[in-house]
């Protein structure tokens, strides 16, 4: 017997031991009483299904709601977005952080309108060979969108199905995403597969919650193995992860004529296509006012004096934190000769919010007089 089948037959009994149907049918109930009333589950349009779940990922839905309501008001269907300016797109996704996911979205986008006539197509592996579609994208939106059989699978789906069962896989482990992906599928109710993953998520949401759940509320409390069994606190299980790196960072305000230099990034890699103030990582013990000259020359070829601090701010990333120093610099000699950026832009300070720009560089614009 393979593991594959013995990992099946354990997940079996599992769902057999707590009565699935019943655990299946509690959990609808409550659903249909307590879901939030959110814009995307008002419209059975699988672009803007989509396009929710794209903005969900690692994100707030309290963040996510104004940002859905005026990307669809720009882009109200897939041909729009896949003919709007990615600058445009940009500046409208603005804040919302993980700029990568817009970049994939008007790749998708084009896609779709290349091969697909405009409308998202309904096969499972024809979406999920999409840009930026995953594993979890391709079930959300194929079972809410076209109510096909597709278990998701995210956080709050793994707190939930980790606490239902006292699982003792990691949540952050790679390897233990087939364990808690099987288990939801044996779940899942294949008749309404939309409103069983929404209400799964909702749970994890609303109750099932990261810290202090609130199980005497929850419709499976009786059939929790970690409620009844006093420790809920255990579950789910995560690996320890290793210290966020923090770096130091420096940026130039180059002022020349009263307006001040900003540059664009490539099309490609971290924060795509975003405008910013010259600048870099520092090198070890390097002096920030030395490191801000350095970088400002190389990346524009420029010729500044360094002044005063303009401030200093902090900004965290998924994978590292950054301490940026902002300093104010005068424009001496040369014409800009970029390397590294990709274009460049002499702009008077209120219009630089007409700019897509970085997070960090936001938190700057405050501080500029």
């Amino acid at each position: 017997m393979t593991s594959r089948q013995t990992d099946l037959k354990a997940i079996e009994r599992l769902y057999r031991r707590h009565d699935g149907p019943g655990m299946r049918q509690a959990l609808h109930d409550w659903y249909l009483k307590n879901q939030r009333r959110l814009p995307w589950r008002e419209t059975r349009d699988p672009y803007r299904i989509w396009l929710s779940e794209v903005m969900l990922q690692q994100t707030q839905v309290k963040t996510v709601i104004p940002y859905w309501h005026r990307f669809t008001a720009a882009f109200p269907d897939v041909a729009r977005l896949a003919a709007a300016d990615p600058q445009t797109v940009l500046k409208l996704w603005e804040g919302l952080g993980y700029y990568r996911r817009a970049h994939h979205l008007m790749a998708a986008a084009r896609a779709i309108v290349r091969e697909w006539n405009g409308r998202l197509p309904a096969q499972r592996e024809a979406f999920r060979r999409l840009p930026g579609v995953g594993d979890y994208i391709a079930n959300a939106v194929m079972s809410i969108a076209f109510d096909q059989p597709w278990a998701v699978v995210d956080g709050n789906v793994k707190r939930v199905l980790a606490r239902l069962f006292c699982l003792a896989d990691p949540v952050n482990r790679p390897s233990s995403h087939a364990r808690f992906q099987a288990l939801a599928d044996r779940l899942l109710d294949k008749a309404d597969p939309s409103r069983h993953n929404q209400a799964v998520m909702e749970l994890g949401a609303l109750i099932c919650t990261p810290r202090q759940p609130a199980c005497p509320t929850c419709p499976l409390a009786t059939r929790c193995r970690a409620n009844r069994d006093g420790v809920v606190d255990r579950y789910p299980v995560r690996d320890q992860k290793a210290a966020v790196p923090e770096h130091a960072m420096v940026a130039g305000v180059v002022v020349k004529n009263g307006k001040i230099l900003l540059v664009r990034r490539p099309d490609e890699g971290f924060l795509a296509g975003l405008w910013e103030f010259p600048g870099g990582r520092c090198h070890k013990k390097e002096a920030a006012s030395d490191a801000c000259g350095r970088l400002v020359a190389e990346q524009s070829g420029l010729k500044v004096a360094v002044g005063q601090p303009v401030t200093r701010v902090r900004h965290a990333y998924t994978h590292f934190k950054i301490t940026l120093d902002v300093l104010a610099c005068r424009w001496e000699s040369g014409r800009v000769r970029l390397d590294g950026p990709v274009a460049f832009r002499w702009v008077r300070r209120h219009d630089l919010d007409a700019y897509p720009l970085p997070g960090a560089i936001k938190k700057v614009l405050p501080h500029l007089t």
